[in-house]
Formats: C-alpha cells, sequence, structure tokens
C-alpha cells in the first residue's frame, strides 16, 4: 500500500541532508523523497510503514519527529471515527425504541379486545 509519511528532522546543512538522502535511498519501498532544509521537512512516499521511515531516519542521529500536521489529521480522523460510533449507537436506540413502541401498540390493543371477549363469556346467551 502506497502511502506518504512527513517527519520533521533537524538539519542545519548539507552534510545533514546528505545523511538522510543516503540513508532513505536505500531503503526498501521507499519509491521517491523530497528534503527541505529549510522547512527541517522531509517527505517519502511509497510502500512503506511510517515507523520504519521514522527508525531509518532517526539512524542519522538528527532529531526526528513525525510532522505536527500529520497528527493533527490524525486526531481529526479518530474524532471522525468516535462521531460515526456515535451515530451508528444512536441509530441502533432509534431502532430499538421504535421497535418496543410496536410492541406496546400491539400489547394495548389485546387489551382492548381482552375485556370484550371476557364480557361476552359472562353474559347468558340469548337464545
Amino acid at each position: 500500500m502506497s502511502q506518504t509519511v512527513v517527519l520533521k528532522v533537524g538539519m542545519s546543512c548539507q552534510g545533514c541532508v546528505g545523511a538522510v538522502n543516503r540513508v532513505l535511498g536505500k531503503m526498501d519501498g521507499v519509491e521517491s523523497f523530497d528534503i527541505d532544509i529549510k522547512e527541517q521537512k522531509v517527505t517519502v512516499k511509497g510502500n512503506v510503514e511510517p515507523e520504519a521511515v521514522f527508525q531509518t531516519v532517526s539512524k542519522t542521529g538528527k532529531k526526528t519527529s513525525y510532522w505536527p500536521v500529520e497528527a493533527e489529521a490524525e486526531a481529526k480522523a479518530e474524532a471522525e471515527a468516535k462521531a460515526e460510533a456515535v451515530t451508528e449507537t444512536k441509530t441502533e436506540a432509534e431502532t430499538k425504541t421504535e421497535a418496543e413502541t410496536k410492541i406496546e401498540t400491539k400489547v394495548d390493543a389485546k387489551a382492548d379486545v381482552e375485556p370484550k371477549l371476557a364480557e361476552a363469556e359472562t353474559k347468558p346467551s340469548q337464545v
């Protein structure tokens, strides 16, 4: 599965860029990568796991962390997933309430019929 991993890497010179370039160039699954020394941002695309990319870049000795925007996007995705779960639970509860209402309606209808049957049974038949 191809995905994009964005890291914040402490790079202060072209030597730092070269070190990151070297380890990413050897990493399996990497299709492409971009190193931005000004923003200290490394973007890796390919069939890679985020943790594997993180560990590989960390081996250069440079301070490495996930790019903050990525963390915010993950938090947003988790929040959306929780909202969907709440909606599904609410829908189940509403469906259950509707079913309970139908059952109560049937019970009430029977209650109306049973007294009439009881009255009919107690009255002597007029023959």
